[in-house]
């Protein structure tokens, strides 16, 4: 099984060579090289900022020991963060809350030194404390198991991805060999592709890490059944509850601890997480070592 660091490597080298292929395509070698250099550009914002960038588009506030805004479900919030953060031996991550009604939760950060944990109002008023705190274990294995890296920044990239189809026309939409005309069929084909290419590098990398952080977030919590029961009802709300900045910013949805988007009842191969479920199933026969 690759490692992060390898599967962050092997993204950026993805990222640059879709880039370098559709700028080819849009416009030749010069479109290549503009191309190159945008691939460049994103590969460093992403691994630098895109934990800062995912935060501040789902306007997430953040909260502390001294700034919880006279709040005690933030501040219970907080100290279980840095509870569940001791016994996990990890640092102590930035701690932000997103005022959504859908519920959701996810961690971000390059590192578990540069980690933040983002939840939203709704599942802090829909979810118990007992299962608060195994969705914050669960956010916390990801950070511990450095997903926050890959999952951030194939976010990030993927959104791009989609943005360089459309600039495409700025090359002239695709040429035909041996002469400067457009080929409207390239085009297309590549605006089609772009998007899907992103798709596909994000549901590559989001299924399997969510069993190992649900199996962490357990032992972390030891509370498996506390989980599997916010599992439950996070998939519940989370298809009755619209969020707008994930509809918006589908490319985000794989960082969810549920799948936040309204078409997440598709077919599964187009699902940027394992099915409820199993997870839920999986969880529960994890409850008798604990």
């Amino acid at each position: 099984m690759l490692g992060n660091w390898t599967k962050t490597f092997v993204l950026m080298a993805a990222i640059t060579a879709l880039f370098v292929a559709i700028g080819g395509a849009f416009g030749g070698q010069s479109g290549m090289l503009m191309a190159l250099l945008l691939a460049s550009g994103m590969n460093f914002y992403a691994y630098w900022f895109s934990d800062q960038a995912v935060l501040k588009m789902y306007g997430a506030v953040e909260i502390n020991a001294a700034n919880n805004y006279g709040n005690n479900q933030f501040r219970n919030y907080y100290n279980m963060v840095k509870e569940l953060a001791e016994r996990a031996q990890l640092p102590m991550p930035r701690v932000f809350v997103i005022n959504e009604s859908q519920p959701n939760a996810f961690a971000t950060g390059r590192n578990p030194e540069n980690a933040a944990v983002a939840a939203t109002t709704g599942i802090m008023q829909i979810l118990s404390e007992r299962e608060l705190r195994g969705v914050m274990a669960h956010e916390l294995s990801h950070v511990k198991n450095r997903d926050t890296l890959i999952s951030t920044m194939s976010a990030t990239v993927a959104g791009a991805i989609s943005a360089i189809a459309q600039f495409g026309m700025m090359f002239g939409g695709g040429h035909r060999d041996g002469d400067n005309r457009p080929n409207p069929m390239l085009g297309i084909l590549m605006i089609v592709l772009a998007p899907l290419a992103a798709s596909l590098i994000q549901m590559a990398i989001s299924r399997s890490r969510e069993y190992e952080a649900d199996r962490m977030g357990a032992e972390i919590s030891r509370d498996p059944k506390a989980l599997a029961a916010a599992l439950e009802k996070i998939h519940n709300y989370a298809h009755q509850i619209p969020n707008m900045t994930a509809e918006q910013h589908p490319e985000t949805g794989q960082m969810m601890i549920i799948n936040p988007l309204s078409g997440a009842d598709l077919a599964g191969l187009f699902s940027t997480h394992p099915k409820t479920e199993e997870r839920i199933r999986r969880l529960l026969a994890l409850a008798n070592q604990y």
